[in-house]
């Protein structure tokens, strides 16, 4: 007979087994991918820490990929309403879940408490991200490639997520671009883990003709009183088109912050809340070094999608005000 303890023990690594989450729809790499598929969890669930870059560079799931006519699709302008869950069978994409039908409404784990998604509460959000890459061909694609060009700083929340895509988002070469979902929890509920699930898509209504700029590497500048800084150091920060954050991995990371202090898909690490509408080639006239010193910083142009979004910033000389 298994005794009390075992079973007790038994089905908290059970539970532990099905937390996390990710984005879910027919366009992803792995979305059929199951626990069995890989001689590890691999699930596009299971966190990425880490790995080496083939394990973790589209959740290592290139050999997966989505039919060719299942793309996702990014109103230029709109919002972009994605399905996150801890299950796939809690998304409506059921059917191909080896559990089947569990919905349990706009619940991201059903019939379980929210540290399955690694939050203490609304406040604890630390926001995801879509990127972008403008090349149709995954196996082409670099990490470099990828600009975030969309913030949901309330994230991971609800399974029915909204996007906001920026309105001059150009057309994606054929029809195709590649796209991936990014995710970094609190450090006040789990471990040290990122996730990357990646997906074809293509930009809708797309009325501008103008590319994204190169994006660069992030910078944390926010406020940050978790780590004693009580203001932002506005001009250390990364202005314009950034990549992704890429954190924990054995190999090919670009963040360094310890353990105890994540970077973050939010003003953190100057990503606003909604559309990143200072992506663009055009976006600023000018953008001086980032420093914690610098005594500039970046200047727009007179976009009205830029006005609306992005604080207004100036160059600041010494002795002129």
């Amino acid at each position: 007979m298994i005794s009390l303890a075992v079973f007790v023990f038994t089905t908290c690594l059970v539970r532990q087994v099905t937390a996390h989450a990710s984005m879910f729809h027919p366009s992803m790499w792995g979305f059929n991918v199951t626990a069995q598929t890989f001689p590890y969890d691999n699930r596009p669930v299971a966190p990425l820490t880490n790995y080496n870059f083939d394990q973790w560079w589209f959740h290592g799931h290139l050999d997966f990929p989505p039919h060719p006519s299942d793309v996702f699709q990014l109103p230029a302008g709109g919002a972009a309403t994605t399905e996150i869950s801890c299950d796939k069978g809690a998304t409506s994409f059921f059917a191909s879940s080896p559990g089947g039908d569990v919905r349990q409404g706009d619940n991201v784990c059903p019939n379980q408490p929210i540290a399955e998604f690694h939050t203490t509460g609304f406040d604890d959000l630390k926001g995801c991200a879509l990127a972008i890459a403008y090349k149709s061909n995954a196996s082409e694609v670099v990490p470099e490639d990828f600009t975030v060009f969309s913030v949901n700083q309330t994230c991971v929340w609800t399974r029915f997520t909204d996007f906001q895509v920026p309105e001059r988002m150009p057309e994606c070469p054929n029809g195709m671009c590649t796209c991936a979902w990014f995710w970094i929890h609190s450090a006040d509920s789990g471990g040290e883990q990122n996730y990357m699930t990646s997906f074809q898509c293509n930009v809708t209504g797309a009325t501008s003709t103008v590319a994204l700029a190169k994006p660069q590497v992030p910078r944390r500048c926010g406020a940050d009183p978790d780590n004693g800084k009580q203001l932002a150091s506005l001009s250390n920060c990364t202005y314009g088109a950034k990549q992704p954050l890429y954190w924990f991995q054995a190999e090919n990371n670009t963040m360094f912050e310890g353990a105890h202090a994540p970077p973050f898909y939010n003003d953190l690490y100057n990503f606003v809340d909604g559309p990143q509408n200072d992506i663009f080639a055009d976006s600023y006239l000018q953008i001086p070094n980032p420093s914690p010193v610098a005594t500039a910083i970046p200047l727009l142009q007179l976009v009205p999608a830029l006005v609306a979004t992005q604080p207004v910033v100036r160059i600041f000389k010494p002795g002129l005000t």
